[in-house]
């Protein structure tokens, strides 16, 4: 299967809050917020939704293919996501600008307080998929995730008259879209990828009932956080799957990301989605336990037994014939 990747590439800024962000929200008072944290560390990381989802679909042996715009500082950044099996040939590197910049401090809680700077994200708009798709030939499918919103509504529109299959994921974009744009972004997709908040906020953004956003859509997968994730559909499809369990919650940054590149990669290789959901929450959880988006490792034997634990045997002997080495 041919895959493409479209979306954001940045650098993360990790850092860390010894309590928890509730004890500083005063009732009554929201409506003015004036709040500093002192942080216990920062980490500086590789990150971006796009590169994450490439990362992951890369460690599996898919080759992806990148199509993002970056800064003109990539270099080291490419060599990294190329020795990962990540096709970098199509991006957009930026003459002016840096690559993109996500900044996120976590409470003991797991809450996260976030801020994003695009920097060369913004020049997204201006690439043209169809001479993408020229040179390398038809996508079977095309995951569009948070990026620039006229690149991404540009990509579903070019993606869907093409007749390739899309993976939506708008998530942190929906805060800043507006209802008609989030129509657009899901009506026609494949596959729709969202958590409860993003399913709640399209609702409440687009007007759409729940039961009409899933009649816009082939397949709806809303993960779960910590009680995993569900594939559904308007046939009647409703699938559920837990968690691997972690072995430390240590960041929970990229972990929707590296779900969304495993169940891809169920995908690519012909599994059942029950099995793209268990592939993708089990590399959701080696994510949890490590800081940073592409900082995780692990050898075949290990994730074969990990997910046999987590899944069955029955599963892991289907994802044990596919696993690269």
């Amino acid at each position: 299967m041919k895959i493409g990747v479209a979306g954001s590439v940045g650098l993360d800024h990790l850092m860390t809050f010894p309590g928890k962000f509730t004890d500083s929200l005063v009732a009554g008072s929201l409506e003015k917020v004036s709040l500093s944290f002192l942080v216990d560390g920062l980490e500086v990381r590789r990150g971006g939704c796009a590169a994450n989802i490439a990362f992951g679909l890369g460690v599996l042996g898919l080759n992806p293919i990148l199509i993002a715009a970056v800064g003109k500082d990539f270099a080291d950044y490419d060599a990294w996501l190329s020795r990962h099996g990540v096709d970098t040939s199509h991006a957009l590197v930026s003459s002016t600008q840096h690559t993109a910049h996500f900044t996120v401090t976590t409470d003991t809680e797991l809450n996260q307080i976030a801020s994003f700077f695009p920097g060369a994200m913004s020049e997204a708009r201006n690439i043209e998929l169809k001479p993408i798709i020229d040179k390398v030939g038809s996508l079977d499918i095309l995951v569009i995730s948070p990026d620039d919103p006229e690149a991404m509504l540009r990509h579903t529109e070019v993606a869907l008259d093409m007749g390739i299959a899309v993976a939506a994921d708008p998530s942190q974009q929906m805060a800043r879209m507006s209802g008609d744009e989030i129509k657009r972004l899901i009506a026609g997709a494949t596959y729709l990828f969202m958590n409860e908040y993003e399913l709640a906020l399209a609702i409440q953004k687009t007007g759409w009932s729940d039961r009409e956003i899933l009649e816009k859509v082939q397949y709806r997968i809303i993960t779960l956080g910590s009680d995993g994730a569900r594939v559904e559909s308007i046939d009647g499809v409703f699938i559920k799957v837990g968690c691997a369990k972690e072995k430390a919650k240590v960041d929970p940054t990229g972990v929707g990301d590296s779900f969304r590149s495993g169940f891809v990669a169920g995908l690519a290789w012909g599994l059942s989605h029950e099995r793209c959901a268990q592939l993708g929450s089990m590399i959701a959880t080696y994510v949890i336990e490590t800081t940073g988006t592409q900082e995780y490792r692990f050898t075949s034997e290990e994730f074969i037994a990990r997910f046999k634990e987590a899944y069955g045997e029955e599963a892991a002997l289907e994802i044990a014939a596919h696993l690269v080495a």
